[in-house]
C-alpha cells in the first residue's frame, strides 16, 4: 500500500456510497470495521457492522432512497495506519435528475487499516444547514450539481 491514503480512502468513500445507491445493505456495511460506527443524516447512531447492515436493510425495505453525488474534499493521515476524508454530497431523489438542495450533506469518514486494507472505523453525515446563510449552500448546491454532470 502507498504511504498516501488519499486515492485509497477515495475509493473507500466512493465504495460506500455506490452501495447506498444500488441498495446494498451488505456491501455498504462490508465497507466498515466489525465495531464501525455509522451517525445517519438524522443523528441517529448504528454501532457494529452488523447492526448496521441490519439498519439499512430497513431502511431499503421500507422506502426508495435517493441516490448519492458526492466530491471528496480533503484526505488527511492521522497517523500510522489512520486516516480522515471529509466530503460533500447531494442526494438525487427516485425518478428525478436534479439534486435536493435540502438535503445536501457535510460528510466525515475516519478509517483504519486492518489486514492492509482500509477500513471504516466512522462515517457520520451532517445535514449542510448553513441556517440562514443561503450563499453558501447555493454555492454547494452548484458545486454538486457540477459533480453530478461529471460523473
Amino acid at each position: 500500500m502507498s504511504s498516501s491514503p488519499g486515492d485509497e480512502l477515495s475509493s473507500l468513500h466512493r465504495r460506500l456510497l455506490e452501495s447506498w445507491n444500488r441498495r446494498d445493505p451488505g456491501l455498504f456495511a462490508s465497507c466498515f470495521t466489525d465495531d464501525g460506527s455509522m451517525v445517519g443524516f438524522d443523528g441517529s447512531g448504528i454501532d457494529g457492522r452488523a447492526r448496521i447492515e441490519e439498519h439499512l436493510a430497513g431502511v431499503f425495505d421500507g422506502h426508495e432512497t435517493a441516490s448519492y453525488v458526492a466530491k471528496v474534499r480533503e484526505v488527511r493521515s492521522l497517523g500510522s495506519g489512520v486516516a480522515m476524508l471529509r466530503a460533500v454530497a447531494g442526494m438525487v431523489p427516485p425518478g428525478a435528475s436534479d439534486i435536493e438542495p435540502a438535503v445536501n450533506t457535510v460528510q466525515s469518514m475516519v478509517a483504519v487499516q486492518q489486514d492492509g486494507r482500509w477500513r471504516v472505523a466512522l462515517y457520520q453525515n451532517t445535514p449542510a444547514a448553513y441556517h440562514g446563510r443561503t450563499d453558501l449552500s447555493d454555492a454547494l448546491t452548484a458545486e454538486l450539481r457540477e459533480a453530478l454532470r461529471s460523473r
